[in-house]
Order: C-alpha cells, then structure tokens, then sequence
C-alpha cells in the first residue's frame, strides 16, 4: 500500500512539475513575485460547472469582475488542507485590511463523501466567506486539465480511500482566466504582499 500512495504521490508531484515549467517558459514580461509564478499570457478557463456548498450553481461567470484563489483539496484531508487553509485565513484577513478583495474557493476532489453541508461546515470554519465547490469525477478531470492540477484517489488499508492532490494555489484574475501558481510551502504574509501588488485597493 505504501508503495501505491508513493506512486500516486509521484503523479500528482510530475504533474504540478510540468504546469510550473510551462508557466516559467511563458513567464518573459509577468509581474515578478517571490512565492509563485505569475503567467506572461494568462490562460483562459473553458466553461465548466460546479455545485457550490449552498446547493448553488458555479460557473465561469462567478470568477469573473474580481481575484480569486483556488486551493484543490477534500474534507477530511488530515494534515495538508487545513494547514493551507488556515494560510489562506491568514490570507484573506490580511488582504480585507487593506481593503482588496479575494475571493478564496476550496476546489473538493472528493465529491462522494463532500456534500454541500460537509463543505459548508468545513469552509465556513476558515472564514465565513470561503466558497466550497465541487463536481462529479467527469467535471473535476475536466477542470483538473484547463486548471493545471493533479489528483488520485488511493484506497487505503482498511477500505476507505484517500486523495493524493495538488497543494498548489491557483490564481484567478478578474477575467476568469489562470493567473499564476503559488507553490508550497505556503507562506501568509509572503503571499498577502504578493497578491497586494497584484490586486488593487477598493477606492
């Protein structure tokens, strides 16, 4: 079984390797930050749809008209998801008191034990306006390619599974379209000062 989780681990590692090469290759004219790497040509998002942890509709157009962070994980991650978010608390809490807005999506790749109340109650234990979404396995391979993420579902030793994911951060920008990776380890105050120069203050 380790050697599976290993494996699959790997994957996951090869995969988020190749996106972040790909970035730094078109990455000639992109403002410069120091925890990730900002796309010279930001990457359009084909239309996709989500169910959000209200019970409600997420499409392209609820990216749209503002920033947003995009974190792929599941609810019960043992150590990885809610390290990173509690990170994007932090995030956001210092972004709102520089009044800039950032809107912050847990991506779930476990749709089959993550219903809307799961991810309400999980999200909304971060910060009250996390947004949690998530779709069936089709949808999520989908967006996993438009996105540049990796995931894999691992079976574990007394029958139940886990999910090997990317710990990268995606950003959005207000024209709905991939921005640029925030790549571990994840940092706070490095990632607030980075997304500051990136995202206008409210007037």
């Amino acid at each position: 079984m380790h050697q599976k989780l290993t494996l699959a681990a790997v994957a996951v590692a090869a995969a988020l390797a190749g996106v972040i090469v790909a970035s730094m290759l078109s990455n000639s004219d992109a403002p410069t930050v120091q925890s990730g790497t900002i796309l010279n040509q930001p990457r359009p998002i084909p239309a996709f749809s989500l169910r959000a942890h209200d019970g409600s509709d997420f499409a392209n157009a609820d990216l749209q008209g503002r920033w947003s962070m995009i974190f792929v994980g599941f609810t019960r991650c043992p150590d990885i998801c809610p390290a990173t978010m509690g990170v994007l608390k932090n995030v956001a809490t210092q972004l709102r008191e520089s009044e800039r807005d950032l809107q912050v999506l847990l991506l779930s790749v476990d749709p089959e034990r993550d219903r809307p109340e799961q991810l309400a109650a999980y999200v909304q234990h971060f910060d009250p306006e996390f947004v949690g979404v998530t779709a069936d396995q089709d949808e999520l391979d989908k967006l996993a390619k438009a996105l540049g993420f990796a995931f894999v579902k691992v079976p574990t030793d007394d029958g139940d599974y886990t999910i090997d994911h990317t710990s990268a951060l995606m950003l959005i920008d207000p024209q709905a379209r991939v921005a640029g990776y925030f790549t571990a380890p994840h940092k706070a105050a490095q990632i607030a000062t980075d997304l500051a120069t990136l995202i206008p203050a409210s007037s």
